[in-house]
């Protein structure tokens, strides 16, 4: 017990430290956490065993609702409005379009089958929130045409479709559907979602507002309300990173005593979680094993950055009448991070029978990404 104490509080030492160097460099901070991940792990010098894909994805889920919830809480609706028709098109239709492509690029071209290539299209559609906002708050870009809102929207609510497309996926592989029972699961995953999201963020808002509580016991109570926003419509098969985001979003845009306190509680908060989320992730990959991979999942990677994504921010965002620079921003900021891996972990531990180590290819992808494109973003 004490030995894993002692590695918890090194390591976060050690990050937050790197953090700081690194913020002077034009490495994304992220990319280190992962690399101390993998330099701790079993392939690495201090060959730590870890292979536990069960507590990692308990460990990364509660990591992404700290993000995904304080990506909502952050999110001004104001200054969003004029940006937010582009970005929930991104976010939905996107992710769609952006599965389909790299499901019909992965079955023709690596000759996977087909509910396979779309499974690693689905995990890998969307942008990550925590790399985004990374990178978008520690480099303090001053983007125009209210872009860096149309980045943090998109990334802050693309993850909870890139899930439900991964879990209806593998509901088709491990038994098939019905078109029935798609609608019927569909339906669930957005219905759900959006009640609860709505009800427990109303309901959080009025206690707040009605009750004073004691130095940072509101934080905590903001932390309950958002697990309960994710848990709750899980347990009835609905979309709990999207409940999680529009609690969030309602909580940020509502008047809320000492909402000064819970950013700044937040901050803190996720800042840790992503520290947790990357290190854990690349604790758990095996180095060895990604040169077996590295081919495929670099194909995949480039028809990704350089085909899927811009085609599909090009058809979105043309009629829009974007101007092109904001296109070729947008098209180049649609990072893969931590929401992809855990989804490729959730697809790993998942009964439906794979023919590859989606994980470990994921895992390359989001190496390739936050290397490429969150070096060269700022």
């Amino acid at each position: 017990m004490n030995q894993i104490i002692l590695l918890v509080g090194v390591v976060i030492m050690i990050c937050v430290l790197m953090g700081r160097v690194t913020s002077r460099l034009a490495v994304p901070s992220l990319l280190i956490f992962i690399g101390l991940g993998m330099l701790f792990g079993e392939d690495g010098i201090f060959r730590i065993v870890f292979d536990d894909y069960g507590v990692t994805e308990t460990i990364c889920s509660v990591s992404l609702i700290f993000i995904i919830f304080y990506g909502g809480f952050g999110t001004n609706v104001k200054e969003a409005k004029s940006v937010a028709a582009k970005a929930l098109l991104l976010s939905t239709l996107g992710v769609a379009l952006t599965t389909g492509f790299v499901g019909v690029f992965v079955h023709l071209v690596l000759r996977l089958p087909w509910l396979e290539s779309f499974l690693v299209g689905s995990v890998i559609a969307s942008t990550d929130a925590a790399s985004v906002f990374n990178i978008l708050r520690t480099k303090k870009l001053d983007l125009k045409y209210h872009t860096a809102s149309l980045l943090e929207l998109e990334s802050g609510s693309n993850d909870p479709f890139s899930y439900m497309l991964t879990t209806i996926v593998l509901s088709v592989m491990h038994g098939g559907s019905s078109g029935g029972q798609f609608a019927a699961l569909l339906a669930a995953q957005i219905g759900y979602g959006v009640l609860f999201g709505a009800v427990l963020a109303l309901a959080g808002r009025w206690v707040l507002g009605r009750f004073r509580f004691s130095a940072g016991f509101d934080a905590v109570f903001a932390v309950a309300v958002a697990l309960l926003s994710y848990v709750l419509p899980e347990m009835l098969g609905g979309n709990g990173y999207l409940s999680v985001y529009l609690t969030g979003m309602i909580l940020g845009n509502s008047r809320i005593p000492n909402k000064s306190g819970l950013v700044h509680f937040f901050d803190a908060a996720t800042a840790l979680m992503q520290m947790v989320l990357f290190f854990l992730l690349g604790l758990l990959a095996f180095p060895s094993q990604l040169p077996r991979i590295a081919p495929r999942a670099l194909l995949i990677a480039l028809f990704l950055t350089f085909v899927a994504r811009p085609t599909v921010v090009a058809l979105l965002l043309t009629p829009f009448r974007a101007p092109l620079r904001q296109r070729l921003l947008v098209s180049w900021s649609g990072l893969r991070g931590a929401a992809s891996i855990v989804f490729a972990i959730m697809a790993t531990m998942h009964p439906a029978v794979m023919q590859n180590d989606v994980f470990h290819i994921v895992f390359f992808i989001v190496l390739f990404s936050v290397l490429l494109q969150g070096t060269c973003l700022p």
